[in-house]
Order: structure tokens, then sequence, then C-alpha cells
């Protein structure tokens, strides 16, 4: 027999009997749908979760610091050195395989002071290159310009950390209005010294006179995109700057002194240069991540990326998504069984047929495949119906009930089909509806031809 008779004949035998069919085939509609839908939310969630840390930086980072760590070379008897994140490190990490670009950081912490209001705040000095990669996320101004005196970057939150010096509260946290600055265009005063600025301000009682430390108007060159305290990622608390420019301005201001957060050689003089605070290495893939890391760590550095994060979220992730989608393929299960109930009452009641099919000479593996293809059919036509009611539960989900960010405060969606879960989908529920109607095709092709010409 012809495979083209056989698909035609098992849809017409198929729908001979339309409402058992019907109700079978949205037996494997729910299940289909139950599988998808859960599956879709474990992918959403897992979306969701790599969307949210990237706002709090990139995936393929790997912070490099000290922290005190030393280099111990034993076989020279030498003295521990501690570990510097200088210039040759830079040079070191931007040699190494898998790794684009390295971005050394410099902090420093300022007063910033607008009329009465003031606030304590740490100063980032960054490359040209990290300035540059800032210029889509802007809401005004621009970046800091790589000549003539500082500029800074704000970040969105700044605003909400200035205090008033005449009331000793934070305006934005104490009643939610935010200080009356304009960053762009209100004349803001810097105080690098922050040491002599408090010591002049809260005097020991010695009787010494403490001097006022110098102030620098520095202009705004431009603020970062984002709600005052509504929006959160790695950079609405943070005011960035040149950092060729920044040392510059502390290696002028604190001449012959240490510089505040720089180490000091033995004898407690600074240093001539002065050292990163960290440094961030950028790697070309995700997955080149933790070799990059380990090659460093072995270096004695420590290390810090987002990714470590997110390996064990995502271990978690899919221990969630195994659970969803067992929880679907129970529905899928149920199905299962209405699909061999359906075949099994189909060959009871076509008993006399399948005998006459015998006796006019026709194979015995065609029958089976008769049957098969019918079942094959219900999973076919329920996978195709339950992907496109999974898709219409998916947008409600995305777009109607806004669960994505409701649960991650992020806009993304909480439901992801992907077109290969649609398409496995089809074919899994295919492929399961056969193998449920194997067991009836198989006792289709044990029937006596006799016995099934005489049965009524």
């Amino acid at each position: 027999m012809k495979v083209s008779d056989l698909l035609r004949m098992s849809l017409e035998s198929l729908f001979k009997r339309k409402v058992r069919t019907i109700l079978t085939i949205m037996g494997v509609v729910i299940g289909t749908t139950s599988i998808v839908v859960m599956l879709s939310l474990g992918l959403g969630m897992k979306s969701a979760l790599i969307t949210e840390m990237e706002s709090w930086g990139s995936l393929r980072t790997i912070e490099v610091s000290t922290a005190g760590r030393y280099y111990d070379d034993s076989s020279n008897n030498k003295d521990q050195e501690e570990l510097r994140l200088d210039d040759e490190l830079v040079t070191t990490l931007s040699n190494f395989e898998h790794v684009e670009s390295v971005d050394p950081f410099l902090d420093t912490n300022v007063i910033i002071k607008c009329g009465v209001y003031e606030g304590s705040f740490q100063v980032r000095g960054v490359s040209r290159s990290f300035l540059d990669e800032k210029r889509d996320e802007l809401s005004s101004g621009t970046i800091p310009s790589a000549d003539g005196e500082i500029e800074f970057l704000y970040g969105c939150n700044i605003i909400t950390e200035f205090m008033n010096s005449k009331t000793n509260r934070y305006d934005y946290w104490e009643n939610g209005e935010l200080p009356n600055i304009d960053l762009m265009n209100d004349p803001l005063y810097v105080i690098f010294d922050t040491e002599k600025y408090y010591a002049s301000k809260y005097p020991s009682g010695d009787g010494q006179p403490v001097s006022n430390p110098k102030k620098y108007i520095v202009a705004t060159a431009g603020v970062l995109e984002g709600i005052p305290g509504e929006t959160w990622n790695e950079d609405c608390y943070t005011i960035y700057c040149d950092i060729d420019i920044l040392k510059a301005l502390l290696q002028r201001e604190f001449k012959g002194r240490v510089i505040p957060g720089q180490p000091t050689q033995k004898n407690g003089k600074p240093y001539k240069e002065l050292f990163y605070s960290t440094v961030n290495v950028n790697v070309d893939n995700m997955d080149n991540v933790t070799g990059v890391q380990e090659i460093i760590n072995n270096m004695g550095y420590r290390t810090y990326a987002n990714a470590e994060w997110l390996e064990s979220d995502m271990k978690m992730m899919n221990i969630i998504q195994a659970v969803l989608g067992g929880i679907g393929g129970i529905s899928l299960f149920v199905a299962a069984i209405g699909i061999t109930n359906t075949m099994m009452m189909s060959i009871y009641e076509r008993t006399k047929e399948i005998g006459i099919m015998k006796v006019i000479g026709c194979r015995i593996r065609d029958i089976q495949m008769l049957f098969l293809i019918e079942a094959g059919y219900i999973g076919f036509i329920g996978g195709g119906i339950g992907i496109l009611l999974s898709y219409g539960i998916s947008y409600v989900l995305n777009n109607v009930l806004n669960l994505g960010q409701m649960m991650y405060d992020v806009e993304t969606n909480i439901s992801i089909i992907p077109p290969w879960l649609a398409l496995l989908s089809i074919v899994f529920a295919a492929i399961i509806a056969m193998l449920a109607g194997f067991l009836p095709s198989i006792r289709a092709m044990k029937l006596s031809p006799l016995a099934a010409i005489r049965a009524e």
C-alpha cells in the first residue's frame, strides 16, 4: 500500500467518529500547552535573571583587586611583596588569550557642595574607551572631555544622596522630594582633601588651627539615563571622570603627601606613581570567564565576576525548569492514555474492516502503520493547536499581566517560546501519540482474519 494511501485512509478513518477524536485531541492540546507554557516560564526566568544581572555589570567582566594579597618568591627567600594594580599589570592582562580589553579604575572620595546641600561621594576615574561606551546611556550632556579641567559624569541616583546641611536630613529619603539641584547648570564645589575638610569642620580641640581645603568648581559633562530613586544598575550611584586628569589633579592636590586610598612605602612616604583601585578584565565570551579568572587567581590577585553568581543561579533554574516540565508532562501522559483508549476502541469497532483488509492481501505491516498514523495525526493536530494556545497564554503573561516586570523589576518577557521549542513540541506530541497507539496497532496485527470477518 502506498504511503499516500495510508495517510488518506488514516485521516478519513480518524474523523468518522468526530466527537471522540476531538475529545482525544483536546487532551493532547492540554498536555502540549502545559509542557510548552511551563518550559517557556523556565526559559523566561533564565532570561530575566540574566537581564537583571547584566544591569549590574557585564557577565563577561572580571573585577580584579589586591585586598592586601602578596607575592612570595620563596625560591629567592625574599620578603613578601604586596601586589599592586599598575600599568604593567594592565598590559599583562591585555595580552591574555580571550581578553578583549582591560579597564583600570581609580577611586577617590570627595565632598560635593551646592548651596545648602552637600554629600560625600566616590569619584571613579576611568579610561577613554570606558567613557566612550557610556555615550549611548546619557540622558543629558556628553561624556567628560580628555583635555582641560576635570569634568564629572553623574549617575542618575547621585542627586538623591545630597543632604540639607541646615536640617542635616536627606530630603529624598525623608520625604521623597529631590534636592533643588540642577546638576547640569548649578555650580558644584568639589573638595578632594576630605580629611582636611572634616578636620576644619570638626576641630579636635587641641588649639591647632586647620586650614580650609581647596574647593574646585567642577563642571558637569553629563548625566546618565535613569529615574532618580527608581533606576538600579551599576552606574546609578557612580560619578565618572577621565582617569588621567584625575591622576594629575590628585598628585597636584596632595603633592608630597599620601593620597587617601593609596599605599605607602615602608618609610611611610607615598609612591611616585598612583596605583589603581580595581581593574576590570573584559572577556570575549562568557564561557571563557572561568578560565581567565582562574589564571588571574593563580597570579595572587582576588577576582570577582557576576558569572559566578549566574552559574549557581542557573543550576537552580534548571531544577525549577525540570520540575515545571515534569508537571506539564503529567498532562501529556494522561493524554497518551486517552489516545490508547481511543485507538483500542477504534480497533474493536473496525474488527471486520481489519479482517477484510487481511483477506484481500493487505500487508500486516500496513495495517499497523494505518493505526500508528491515525495516532500520529491526533498528536500532530493536538500539538499544533497546543502551540497556538501556548503563544496566546504567553502573550497574556508578558503583555497583559506583565509578570516579568512584577517579578524581576526589569523590562523582560517572563514567558519565552523559541521556534525550536514550538517545533520540538509538535514532533514530541506526535511521537508520544504514536507510542500510545503502538499497543493497539499490535493487537490489530494479531487479529485472525476469519474471526475478524465473523465479528459483528
